[in-house]
C-alpha cells in the first residue's frame, strides 16, 4: 500500500458505520480502494437475500475510501448502483473502486462488486466534489 498518507489511511479505516456493518478496507492507494463484507443473516432482507442497502454500503465505502485517498476531503455529488445478482449467506463480497476521471474539483469513480467466485453482482458509479 503506497501513495496514501498514514493519517488519511487511519481516518478512512476508522469509519464507525463500516465497523457497524462489518466492512473492511483491505487495500488503499491513491484513487483506488478495495473493501470487503461477509454476508451474515442480519444483512438479509425479507426475501432471504442480501439487502441492497448492505451491498450499496460496501460499494459506497470503497468509493469514499478511493475518493478521499488523495488527502483532500471529497463529498459525493451523485451515485448510482445496478444490482446484477444475489449471493448466499456466508459469502464474502469485494468492492473495488477505481478513479476513472479527475478534473479540478470533481472526480468520477467506478466500483465493481464481486462474489467470492469473481462474478460481478453489482456496478456502482459515483462523482465527488472536493471543496
Amino acid at each position: 500500500m503506497s501513495g496514501v498518507a498514514d493519517e488519511v489511511r487511519e481516518r478512512i479505516e476508522s469509519d464507525a458505520y463500516c465497523e457497524t456493518l462489518g466492512i473492511d478496507v483491505v487495500e488503499l492507494d491513491s484513487g483506488y480502494a478495495q473493501t470487503e463484507l461477509t454476508i451474515t443473516e442480519d444483512l438479509l432482507n425479507f426475501h432471504e437475500t442480501p439487502h441492497g442497502g448492505a451491498i450499496y454500503s460496501l460499494a459506497d465505502a470503497a468509493f469514499a475510501a478511493a475518493s478521499n485517498s488523495h488527502g483532500e476531503p471529497a463529498v459525493a455529488l451523485e451515485t448510482n448502483i445496478s444490482y446484477l445478482d444475489a449471493v448466499d449467506t456466508g459469502e464474502t463480497l469485494s468492492a473495488i473502486a477505481e478513479e476513472t476521471h479527475l478534473a479540478g474539483s470533481t472526480a468520477e469513480y467506478e466500483v465493481t462488486v464481486t462474489a467470492q467466485d469473481g462474478e460481478r453482482i453489482a456496478t456502482f458509479r459515483g462523482r465527488v466534489y472536493r471543496p
